[in-house]
């Protein structure tokens, strides 16, 4: 069962086509036709002043997989808050969940006027599970959770999957604030899966990509350092091998993926 708000006329004036965006160029990195041309050109450009980019788009997709594969499969998990979805590609988060237990139950959360357009027509659910969409800014925790309890059995375990979007959130303790309300929310036995694009000094060209891109594109980056994303697991129990690359985390292709890092860090905490 599939629950999507309607993509109004309201929300598709919303989308600005003349300004390159995130969710649009992530998409043309991993290969998606949801893009424009200046998302492409500006996709490029960020490619020319670190090629190595696109790399993050696809360590941060197959992190998701694993991620939820395991959650699934070894823990459990039947129920899965993703909030900053972005624009659906291949394995989105209730293909993976439903692939191992068809009665999952996902919510996915994005403010994104592009990714409601598309969300509807393609985030469908197993007839056994279910899926729902909501139009909501991630600092909006009290309404997320009160919308998401109308899908999901907030007193069970709830996977919160926050991958690439406290990074959109500038201030530090206004970002480690919200991620702590919304673990504060969940059950006993929940998880934490979160990725965020670091900041390093053996990767000055990361510093370069992103500042074009905070000069040129919609919304906003912050970088941190993997000690900084790590904060955002005080107070869970920290899975191994803890944050890393995203390519590292349990790569599950007998570690071909491991030869190089990404400045995508990612990792999994449990709830007590």
């Amino acid at each position: 069962m599939t629950e999507m708000p309607a993509a109004s006329n309201e929300t598709r004036e919303r989308i600005n086509t003349d300004q390159p965006h995130t969710a649009r160029i992530w998409n043309y990195w991993l290969g998606g036709k949801d893009n424009y041309e200046v998302d492409q050109a500006a996709g490029d450009q960020i490619r020319t002043l670190h090629p190595g980019i696109g790399d993050y788009a696809r360590a941060d997709r197959l992190f998701l997989g694993r991620a939820v594969r395991y959650l699934a499969g070894e823990c459990g998990i039947r129920q899965f808050l993703d909030i900053g979805t972005g624009l659906p590609t291949a394995d989105n988060t209730h293909e993976v969940a439903q692939r191992v237990a068809p009665e999952s139950r996902i919510v996915y959360v994005d403010n994104d006027p592009i990714v409601l357009a598309h969300a509807q027509a393609l985030l469908t659910s197993t007839q056994e599970g279910r899926t729902a969409y909501l139009d909501e800014d991630l600092r909006n925790v009290d309404t997320i959770l009160e919308q998401a309890a109308k899908t999901l059995d907030l007193s069970k375990p709830v996977a919160l999957i926050l991958l690439g979007v406290v990074i959109f959130i500038e201030d530090d303790a206004e970002a480690y604030t919200i991620v702590r309300r919304l673990m504060n929310r969940l059950a006993a036995g929940s998880y934490l899966v979160l990725s965020h694009t670091i900041t390093r000094p053996d990767m000055p060209d990361v510093d370069s990509a992103v500042a074009f891109w905070n000069q040129h594109g919609t919304p906003k980056l912050t970088q941190r350092t993997p000690e900084k994303v790590t904060g955002f697991f005080d107070g869970l129990e920290l899975l191994e091998p803890g944050v890393v690359s995203c390519n590292r985390w349990r790569p599950d292709d007998g570690g071909a993926d491991m030869a190089a890092e990404v400045a995508m860090f990612g990792g999994v905490g449990r709830k007590a």
